[in-house]
């Protein structure tokens, strides 16, 4: 039977607010709407303390101190200021440090962040992943033996959901004289993250069921962590991110990080077992299909499928149902995935390929309605007659 509305699997992509963030949100916008930065009044006071209240939930999160979180307008800007940052401080103190890692499979801001360091002397240097997603540490040792100052490795990729082995790539990098940051915007909220031994890390409020718009870096605090400011301004968040704080946004994603905390043990073990059935339920009828990437080191939402037909024409097929065909960022170039190509597949079989994301709010009837309806669609003899 067709769903009354439509049936929401790009999670990855973003997540809804949760109610309970956008209660916590509302008195911001409408009766405390004092400046955070206005120190003389109470109502300024008020905004900062709410700010500050939401900058130590975010700390929990990750196991930082509130004084290491910068607040951003997201894991985009977070990333800039993190890889961007820690090459001009660098540069402007003779630091004789010129390679900058990452992996081929990073989100997009943070390979052309990488690349960007070029114009200001450094070396970019992409590394490449197993067919599972993963980076072989063997290969980021060989990296480091050149003096590098960064390595920068995705907590849990966005197409695949593939979680690296961010402590033990860490710990590498701590013991070839690199910093090392990691983009945790897929993986916060989801899975357990502590900050020990890493020493930058982003996040997004969007992807943990906090509004768009708002995000943080950890910059770790001992020893310290050194970053030149991408612009100028007022000098907020310690002279790294200046700009007024929209207290809102602030205050839901600290709601978020809250919830998350508590509520993330228990909402991984129910995504795991949605997951496993959506999965069991197509390969019941569609035993051909491929999952892209390690089963195992995943986050629990997160299937990336191959199918035996073209992926643009089952989301034609089946319009009410939100799925996607890769990253959400770099949707408007229709072109087979750099992440999957990465992990060996070829064109054809990117083209067939569906990213499907459950989250917070998907229902056992939403994934059973997901496999049906996909698999129908994909064993349609018009759509294999066009495969």
């Amino acid at each position: 039977m067709r769903p009354n509305r439509p049936v929401y699997l790009d999670n990855q992509a973003t997540t809804p607010c949760d109610p309970r963030v956008l209660a916590a949100m509302l008195p911001w916008f409408t009766e405390q709407y004092g400046n955070p930065h206005s120190a003389e009044h109470q109502m300024g006071q008020d905004a900062a303390a709410a700010v500050e209240t939401a900058r130590a939930e975010v700390a929990a999160l990750i196991g930082a101190e509130p004084r290491e979180i910068v607040l951003t307008s997201g894991a985009t800007e977070a990333n800039n200021i993190a890889i961007k940052g820690a090459a001009r401080h660098a540069r402007r103190m003779g630091d004789p440090r010129r390679r900058v890692i990452t992996v081929a499979t990073e989100h997009k801001c943070v390979l052309e962040s990488v690349a960007d360091t070029a114009e200001d002397g450094f070396e970019p240097v992409v590394l490449p992943v197993d067919p599972d997603g993963r980076l072989d540490p063997a290969v980021l040792r060989a990296a480091l033996a050149e003096p590098t100052l960064l390595v920068s490795v995705m907590a849990a990729n966005n197409e695949t959901g593939v979680i690296q082995d961010i402590p033990a790539l860490a710990a590498i990098a701590r013991e070839g004289g690199a910093l090392f940051h990691t983009d945790a915007a897929q993986a916060a909220g989801k899975i357990a993250i502590n900050v020990h031994g890493i020493d930058l890390l982003s996040l997004s409020g969007h992807k943990l069921y906090g509004p768009k718009g708002v995000g943080a870096l950890y910059v770790r605090r001992r020893p310290r962590v050194r970053l030149a400011p991408l612009f100028s301004g007022g000098g907020q968040e310690r002279g790294l991110r200046s700009g007024t704080l929209p207290t809102p946004l602030v205050v839901g994603l600290g709601e978020a990080c809250r919830l998350a905390r508590g509520e993330m043990a228990e909402e991984a073990a129910r995504l795991t077992q949605l997951r496993d059935r959506l999965l069991a339920g197509l390969r019941r009828q569609v035993p051909e299909l491929q999952v892209n990437g390690s089963l195992r080191h995943r986050i629990p939402g997160n299937l990336n499928i191959t199918l035996p037909v073209p992926a643009l024409d089952l989301m034609r097929a089946v319009p009410e149902l939100c799925v996607s065909t890769g990253s959400a960022c770099s949707s408007a170039a229709i072109e087979p995935s750099y992440v999957l190509r990465a992990l060996g597949l070829t064109d054809a079989a990117a083209a067939r390929t569906l990213r499907l994301g459950l989250g917070r709010f998907t229902s056992a009837a939403d994934v059973d309605y997901a496999a049906a309806a996909l698999a129908a669609a994909a064993l349609h003899p018009a759509l294999n007659a066009e495969a």
